[in-house]
């Protein structure tokens, strides 16, 4: 009797898989925490981890010969948020490898059954320990597929990681850029707004004496009122800007006044950016290589869906120990064992697995349609980028043509000006308007900038 009642709490214990679990478990360590080594331990095995800074390739940054810039890109890499979430995202991914290949193993359990009974007779003190394997053979590869499914997901997370730093990089570069511009317009607007607000002044005189109408002096002070409206936006804009630059570098946005930044006179790209382009470059942006790695895992579970409608094979032992005295536990004598397994094939699930297999099939379908899509906006991007380039520069080109001649026209008023020819008020006109120019001219030119970024975006950071 006592021994059929150790074999029934062992069958129980085999099916109801109810039991105190002893595992080893895995850990993967940051790669950016200290630790510490013991010589006479095997090393653990962790995720690898790729250098950061060759996902945002900072000698293309240097092509701005701004050290400014480049400590920004710097500081990004090293303290946006958004960046740590995507490395911690990597990581999830890969336990979740570390736990799906552990399916392809066989499992071990153990566990510790003190308890009370009684049958016949007085109640006595029983003591049980039981140690319970399994294995599923894995025939079809089915357990197989899954990981490898599973590790997709792991490799795709790693281009997820690879295109947030070069998101990341360009915002920075196009915030830096941006508030570059905005000094510039800010500084070009002052010298308007007090070249304006001096117009009005002698404006004012000669309204006094008659000279001017009241309807031109209005119109004057409407322009002097409407340029300082102007400096405000500007003023205000570049303070976002700053903002955007210190939450993407991981800074408070209550330090923006320690940013420094280059000279908007002397801030230029010096790098070449082609007319064309080979189309292998496309099937290097980390968008392409996961739409990829999607198409491929889309595939597997559907491999997966149709192996699921297989018989699954189940090898399973256990061993049994069971006393009233510790000191004895341990003994043949109390020790029950089994080994044995099992076929087990679905006859009837509801339509489950066949609408499964379905679903699978739909998966892939829309993982193949995203795949062409993703190639197709790719391309996009990068012919964008490229006209975007080439249509801005053209426009600088002529603007500053523009310039020179606005600059040659405002030589004259002032040799005028110096002869007596024409009034101080022509002069500050005419330089109004030299200063508009230029607030063009350097807005242009920064906008070729900021096309010189979206180019590095599209091209997923590489040297071409």
């Amino acid at each position: 009797m006592k021994k059929m009642l150790a074999l029934a709490l062992l069958i129980s214990i085999c099916g109801s898989n109810v039991s105190a679990v002893c595992a080893a478990e895995k850990t993967v360590l940051n790669a950016g925490a200290e630790q510490t080594v013991d010589k006479n331990k095997k090393p653990k095995k962790v995720r690898p981890v790729k250098n950061k800074y060759e996902y945002v390739n900072l000698g293309w940054w240097k092509q701005f010969n701004d050290e400014h810039l480049s400590g920004y890109i710097v500081k990004a890499v090293e303290n946006n948020k958004d960046l740590k979430m995507a490395t911690l995202t990597i990581d999830e991914y890969y336990q979740n490898v570390v736990m799906q290949r552990a399916g392809e193993l066989p499992s071990i359990q153990a566990g510790l059954m003190p308890g009370v009974s009684k049958i016949v007779g007085p109640s006595s003190f029983g003591l049980g320990l039981p140690i319970i394997a399994n294995y599923e053979l894995d025939l079809f590869g089915k357990n197989h597929n899954k990981t490898t499914a599973v590790r997709k997901l792991y490799e795709a997370s790693i281009l997820d990681e690879q295109a947030a730093y070069i998101s990341i990089a360009s915002a920075v570069g196009s915030a830096y850029i941006n508030i570059v511009k905005l000094d510039a317009m800010i500084d070009l607007q002052e010298e308007i707004v007090a070249l304006r607000k001096e117009i009005f002044e002698i404006m004012s005189v000669s309204n006094a004496e008659g000279i001017v109408s009241t309807s031109d002096l209005v119109k004057a002070n409407q322009a002097y009122i409407s340029g300082v409206a102007d400096l405000t936006d500007l003023k205000k804009d570049r303070t976002k800007c700053l903002h955007q630059l210190a939450v993407l570098t991981g800074d408070s946005p209550n330090n923006i006044e320690e940013y420094a930044r280059s000279d908007y006179r002397t801030l230029a790209f010096t790098g070449v950016i082609p007319e064309s382009i080979d189309s292998d470059i496309i099937m290097k942006r980390p968008d392409y290589l996961k739409a990829e790695k999607m198409l491929e895992k889309a595939g597997i579970d559907v491999r997966v869906a149709r192996k699921e409608m297989c018989p699954s094979l189940n090898l399973g032992g256990g061993v049994f120990f069971n006393t009233k005295h510790v000191e004895s536990l341990f003994t043949t004598s109390n020790m029950l064992w089994a080994l044995g397994g099992s076929i087990m094939q679905p006859l009837f699930m509801g339509g489950k697995l066949k609408a499964n297999l379905k679903s699978k099939k739909i998966a892939y379908e829309k993982s193949l349609k995203n795949y062409e899509k993703v190639n197709l906006t790719s391309m996009q991007e990068v012919n964008d980028s490229l006209v975007s380039v080439s249509m801005d520069r053209e426009k600088l080109s002529k603007q500053q043509k523009i310039q020179e001649l606005e600059q040659k026209d405002f030589a004259l008023s002032e040799q005028k000006y110096a002869q007596g020819v024409i009034a101080k008020l022509d002069l500050n006109q005419m330089q109004e308007n030299l200063l508009s120019v230029n607030k063009m001219v350097y807005s242009s030119k920064f906008d070729c900038m900021i096309d010189c970024i979206s180019f590095y975006k599209a091209t997923a950071a590489q040297d071409i």
